[in-house]
C-alpha cells in the first residue's frame, strides 16, 4: 500500500467504534501482507513451497499414525545413520527382521521418500518400511537435501552415496551388497529411477555428473510407487497438476525456465529408457494426477523390452485412488498394492 492510502485507512479507523476499529486495523495488515506475498511469489517460488510443505506434513502425520496399528512386532532398528557429513539431511534408517538368520545380510530395499522435492522425511515412510521388513527384507530409508536447501541434481547425488555407504558397511546393517532394490514414493520414485538409469547408462551418468555407485548386476529391481518421470508431460487435472509441478521444480531446479536447463532434461526418464533397465514394477492410482507419467514410462519400458509389472486401476474404480493411495493399508488397494510389491520384490532378489 502507498502512505495515502494507509493514511486515508487509519483515518477512517479512528472513525470506527473501538471493536469494528481493531478488525479494521487486523484486515488492513492482513490484506498488506496478502499483497506483499503475491509479489513475492512472482520472484519467488518459496511462498508456494511453505505453504505445500505445510500442508503436506501434517498430512504426513496423519498417514503415519494410520499406517502404525499394521507395524507388526519383532522389527530391529538402526535410526539416523550418517552415510553422508556433508549434508545435514545425509543420514538414513534400516530397518530388518529381528529373528533367527538375520545375522546375515538380507534383500535390502533403498527407498527414497516423497514430498514432491520441497517436503518430506525419511520417518514419513518409516512404518512403511517396517512393515515391508517383516516379510523378510532390510530397508532403508534416506534423507536427503529438500529443495531451498540443495538444488538438482544433488538429491540423486546424494542417493548414490547412500548406496555406497550401505555397502561399505553391508555386515553390520544387515544389508545384502549384491541384492540390492531401488524404491520410491512420488518424488522420490523420481529419484530411485533417474538413479537406476544412471546405474544402467554409462553415457548417461557422464552426462549428468554422477558416476554409477554400484554395478548393474547389483541392483536387481526397481520399485516404483506414484512417481512423476517425465518433466515435459501434462499431469492430469487437479491439485497436483500442472502449475503445481511447475512451482515445485522451480523450487528444486532454482529456475522457473528450468525446462530449458540441459540437467533438468536428464531428470525425464521416460525417453531415456532402455532394454537394460532394471526389473521394475510401477503403480499409481486411477485418480492420482501423477497417473500419466507411470503409464508413460510403463509403456515407454515395454516398448524397449525391459522387464516391467504393473498395477493400475480402472478410470471408474471406486473410491478413487489418489495420489501416494499405496499408504492407506485400512483400504483393498492398499493391501493389493503391499501384497504385489513384496510379491516382485521376493521374486526378484531370489
Amino acid at each position: 500500500m502507498s502512505a495515502d492510502e494507509l493514511s486515508l485507512e487509519a483515518t477512517v479507523a479512528r472513525r470506527l467504534p473501538p471493536g469494528l476499529r481493531v478488525l479494521a486495523v487486523v484486515a488492513g495488515v492482513l490484506g498488506a501482507l496478502a499483497v506483499s506475498l503475491f509479489s513475492w511469489s512472482l520472484v519467488s517460488p518459496k511462498p508456494a513451497v511453505l505453504l505445500i510443505r505445510t500442508i503436506f506434513d501434517r498430512n504426513w502425520r496423519r498417514v503415519s499414525r494410520e499406517m502404525a496399528k499394521h507395524v507388526p512386532e519383532g522389527i530391529s532398528e538402526v535410526l539416523h545413520e550418517q552415510y553422508l557429513e556433508s549434508s545435514d539431511h545425509g543420514y538414513l534408517d534400516v530397518y530388518y527382521p529381528d529373528r533367527a538368520g538375520t545375522a546375515q545380510g538380507l534383500p535390502t530395499i533403498v527407498w527414497l521418500h516423497g514430498g514432491a522435492w520441497v517436503s518430506g522425511s525419511k520417518e514419513d515412510v518409516a512404518n512403511y518400511l517396517r512393515i515391508i521388513a517383516s516379510y523378510g527384507f532390510t530397508t532403508v530409508g534416506v534423507g536427503y537435501s529438500l529443495a531451498q536447501a540443495q538444488k538438482y541434481p544433488e538429491p540423486v547425488r546424494q542417493a548414490a552415496a547412500a548406496l555406497t555407504y550401505l555397502q561399505q558397511h553391508a555386515e553390520r546393517l544387515r544389508v545384502d551388497a549384491e541384492r540390492l532394490v531401488l524404491a520410491g514414493d512420488s518424488a522420490g520414485a523420481q529419484i530411485a529411477a533417474q538413479l537406476a538409469l544412471l546405474i544402467t547408462d554409462a553415457d548417461y551418468a557422464a552426462r549428468l555428473g554422477i558416476p554409477a555407485p554400484i554395478l548393474l548386476t547389483e541392483l536387481r529391481a526397481v520399485l516404483l510407487h506414484c512417481g512423476g518421470y517425465d518433466l515435459s508431460i501434462k499431469s492430469a487435472k487437479g491439485g497436483m497438476g500442472n502449475g503445481f509441478l511447475r512451482t515445485v521444480m522451480w523450487a528444486y531446479t532454482g529456475s522457473r525456465n528450468y525446462l530449458a536447463m540441459p540437467q533438468v532434461d536428464l531428470a525425464s526418464i521416460t525417453g531415456r529408457v532402455g532394454a537394460d533397465f532394471p526389473p521394475a514394477f510401477v503403480t499409481a492410482g486411477n485418480a492420482d494426477p501423477l497417473l500419466p507419467h507411470s503409464l508413460a514410462l510403463a509403456e515407454a519400458l515395454s516398448d524397449q523390452g525391459a522387464d516391467v509389472e504393473t498395477l493400475f486401476f480402472p478410470v471408474g474404480y471406486e473410491p478413487a485412488l489418489g495420489h501416494e493411495y499405496q499408504f492407506k493399508l485400512d483400504s483393498r488397494a492398499g493391501q493389493l498394492v503391499l501384497s504385489r510389491s513384496v510379491d516382485f520384490l521376493r521374486r526378484k532378489t531370489t
